[in-house]
């Protein structure tokens, strides 16, 4: 089976060496809100009761703050 949208979540957060501060920032650059509990539910054992799927939506926020955090802004367009 491939990996699901929690375990890329959990290896970028690796990879980067990010804590939840850090991915509440990401988030907030793409003006996405999430708490920390919500986050920490991300990254539990698929079989724990407060386990929660990671969406396509979350992920995709993640992804385009991650590029906005490692790159800088785009610049205006003329």
């Amino acid at each position: 089976m491939g990996l699901t949208n929690n375990d890329i979540f959990k290896k970028l957060r690796v990879a980067h060496a990010l804590r939840d501060d850090d991915i509440i920032k990401i988030m907030d650059l793409v003006d996405f809100r999430i708490s920390k509990s919500e986050l920490g539910a991300f990254f539990r054992k698929e079989g724990h009761p407060k386990y929660v799927e990671c969406g396509d939506q979350i992920l995709r926020n993640f992804l385009n703050g991650l590029v906005i955090h490692l790159r800088g802004p785009m610049p205006a367009k003329k």
